[in-house]
């Protein structure tokens, strides 16, 4: 009976010793990132009439492709500080059928800061000209023959999607 009361109490201690180890303030936590990490430079690169391949430049490789909506292509991004509140933003690229960029939805617009926007100055200084005014923005001069961007141009462009090799499944029959 005592040896049993014993047991049963340094049982109880040893549990309570590793439940309180378990939650001990000043253990370390990492920080835990998942998804693409998206700035608004790359939100502010991004112009309507953009191929996928120059997307695909911009921001990279979608995480999350949409076998239903081929034309949308969503970029999550999210981030849990060790014991801290997860934080998560999106950005949706939607693209017409031709393969152009139409039009964005998110977390991120073009042209605004986020520091600006919490601290409600606005980003792109007040237009008063009147609308007949207002230079257009002229097309890109195509890229001469050649030159380092039509080197580059050319490397994104040839860029081939490699499958991964799947193994081969293991044989679970005995010998």
């Amino acid at each position: 009976m005592q040896n049993t009361k014993l047991l049963l109490t340094s049982f109880t201690f040893v549990g309570l010793l590793a439940l309180a180890g378990c939650s001990f303030p000043g253990v370390y936590k990492i920080d835990i990132q998942q998804g693409n990490v998206v700035t608004q430079d790359m939100i502010d690169q991004l112009r309507p009439g953009m191929t996928r391949k120059q997307v695909r430049f911009i921001m990279g490789n979608p995480l999350l492709t949409d076998t239903f909506h081929a034309d949308r292509w969503d970029y999550l991004y999210s981030l849990q500080p060790g014991g801290g509140e997860r934080q998560q933003e999106r950005i949706s690229v939607i693209f017409n059928p031709n393969d152009q960029l139409v039009s964005l939805s998110g977390d991120f617009m073009p042209g605004m800061s986020r520091d600006e926007a919490i601290l409600g100055k606005d980003s792109a200084p007040a237009v008063t000209a009147p609308a007949e005014n207002v230079e257009q923005p002229k097309p890109e001069k195509p890229v001469k023959p050649g030159s380092l961007l039509d080197q580059i141009q050319k490397e994104v462009d040839g860029v081939e999607t490699v499958p991964v090799p799947t193994p081969e499944p293991l044989e679970t029959s005995p010998q």
